[in-house]
């Protein structure tokens, strides 16, 4: 852990956009995702996981783990959409603390989700879900 602590210092160096919570949720929120992708196949021998995979993770696990605070959360760290996802993630790949396949690209987090319906909709009062 202490390693990735100085791999997100030094990635918060050359870009101060996103907290490091952000930083620290979107990997936990992989290895949520990546445990759920080999829990769901047992002969899936592959750790990687795609952007629509992982945005669903990051989803589900910031619902799980934070209910109706997620949206704060999020605000709070930067982060107000998937394309925010995105841009921790291939951070985290600049600092080789993740890695690709030639495959994945940045602008596959681009509009994955909308925020507000995910995570401030589904706890409004039933007259204001909009």
């Amino acid at each position: 852990m202490r390693n990735f602590q100085k791999t997100i210092e030094s990635i918060l160096m050359d870009d101060k956009r996103y907290g490091v919570g952000a930083y620290v949720f979107v990997r936990m929120a992989l290895d949520f995702t990546v445990k759920r992708a080999c829990a769901k196949d047992p002969r899936r021998t592959e750790r990687h996981v795609s952007a629509a995979e992982l945005l669903e993770g990051v989803r589900d696990f910031a619902l799980e783990t934070f209910g109706p605070m997620a949206m704060t959360l999020f605000e709070e760290w930067g982060v107000r959409s998937t394309e925010d996802i995105g841009q921790i993630v291939f951070n985290m790949i600049r600092a080789q603390a993740l890695r690709k396949t030639d495959e994945d690209k940045l602008e596959d987090f681009a509009n994955g989700f909308d925020f507000h319906q995910e995570f401030v909709a589904p706890f409004l009062p039933e007259g204001k879900k909009k």
